[in-house]
């Protein structure tokens, strides 16, 4: 039997005979440019909290040392079994939800934590993964064929989403859109479904902002359905309908679906200057602290700004930023080719996995990884809104830290049973 992703995956199967360059096939890319990130962002959270009276910089390293052995542990676990397990998955992931609603922590306006032993997990954080999980395990049996196949997987994230947006988190509550998206796009659904999806989206914002602009786009949907979309009168009318609603609805959405400050976030980074104290504060110092880097950077643990603590918190989601002043633009480049590169091994593995859920399960870690780079640098740089999502193994955070490990030691579980010989890891 052709497998469902057979096409998919061939076009990214091939080029894997140089990844063995370390003793006994370690591959060099999969853990090499994670390790190096990590230990980079070391030394930037140390920048950072030069003047402050705490440091986080070695519980950065320690964190990714317990994390390395996760990953490696998880990597000697052939992933098939994971399959099996995806109910419990499921049901520990919704009561460790409800748990944060019940006895969570609050920081920052946002109750996201849970506190054991004197540690506060971030359980949000573990949903993605096993959102992942759960999502490869119903694409690989039930195959998305028909539109009714998407109220499956749809409606079995649909849970733990609703629980993490209101917690509040707006920002992990989109990572669950992109992997929902990525991984049926992974699974052949056709791309003008994917546009069907996403368009109710854009006709919010477009009712918000530009609303003339609806007088083609929705005609255009409706076009798209009719084309694309089996019961063509059925499928026309849900499309007009929806379009509708949501184009009536965002008013009220906007005011009364969001908190004040995630509104403001969204509209503030088109202009910080509009509150330069308060939530444009972040931004703008942002964007003086990576210019100020010009080409080269001021040099490693010699930022100023950085030194100076202008940018709050910026150890967590806008460590970019300290990159920027202290490496320069040389230094993003790099660190943006790094991801690249990473992103690419990824796809690799993806294509050569042994069946349709380790395909997915390795898509859904990929997307999930570039989704928050591409978020987490464009807000830094203003090229988008304030989102509470961590740059992956450069920002400050225990739980985001031990969920990019652990997602790398699947996908490292994935590859080792691909290859011809089975290396250690």
């Amino acid at each position: 039997m052709v497998s469902l992703l057979a096409r998919r995956k061939g076009v990214f199967a091939g080029g894997d005979r140089t990844r063995r360059g370390w003793p006994n096939g370690v591959d060099k890319i999969l853990w090499g440019v994670p390790l190096g990130i990590t230990g980079l962002a070391g030394v930037l959270i140390a920048s950072t909290q030069r003047q402050a009276p705490y440091v986080d910089w070695y519980d950065h390293w320690i964190t990714a040392a317990v994390g390395m052995v996760l990953a490696l542990t998880l990597a000697r676990i052939p992933l098939e079994r994971f399959n099996a397990l995806l109910r419990p998955i499921y049901g520990l992931t919704v009561v460790s939800l409800l748990a944060v609603r019940l006895i969570g922590t609050s920081a920052l306006g946002a109750q996201r934590w849970i506190s054991i032993a004197g540690f506060h997990v971030q359980p949000s954080e573990f949903a993605k993964l096993a959102a992942i999980l759960l999502l490869a395990g119903v694409l690989s049996r039930f195959p998305i064929e028909r539109p009714v196949d998407l109220v499956r997987p749809i409606a079995l994230i649909g849970l733990p989403w609703f629980l993490v947006f209101i917690q509040p988190d707006l920002g992990t509550s989109l990572v669950f859109g992109a992997l929902l998206l990525v991984m049926l796009f992974w699974a052949r659904m056709p791309l003008s479904w994917l546009v069907l999806m996403l368009s109710p989206l854009v006709t919010a914002v477009m009712a918000g902002t530009m609303p003339w602009i609806l007088v083609g786009w929705i005609p255009l949907m409706a076009y798209l359905a009719w084309r694309s979309l089996p019961w063509k009168r059925t499928a026309l009318a849900v499309v007009l309908a929806v379009q509708g609603l949501f184009s009536l609805l965002t008013p009220y959405l906007w005011m009364h679906g969001l908190k004040e400050y995630q509104r403001d976030r969204l509209v503030v980074f088109l202009d910080p200057s509009k509150d330069p104290l308060g939530i444009g504060y972040h931004l703008i110092q942002s964007k003086i602290g990576i210019g100020s880097g010009q080409l080269f950077g001021t040099g490693l643990l010699h930022g100023n700004l950085t030194k100076l603590q202008f940018i709050p918190e910026q150890h967590t989601d806008f460590i970019f930023s300290a990159l920027g002043e202290e490496l320069g633009f040389l230094g993003c480049v790099l660190l943006i080719a790094a991801y690249g590169l990473l992103m690419w091994r990824l796809l690799q593995i993806a294509g050569k996995a042994g069946s349709d859920f380790e395909s997915l399960v390795v898509i859904g870690v990929a997307g999930m990884l570039m989704f928050q780079v591409v978020i987490n640098i464009a807000m830094t740089i203003g090229l988008g809104p304030v989102k509470g999502l961590p740059l992956p193994w450069m920002s400050y955070g225990r739980s985001a830290m031990l969920l990019n490990f652990m997602a790398l030691g699947l996908c490292a579980s994935v590859a080792r049973r691909a290859q011809p010989t089975n290396p250690p890891w």
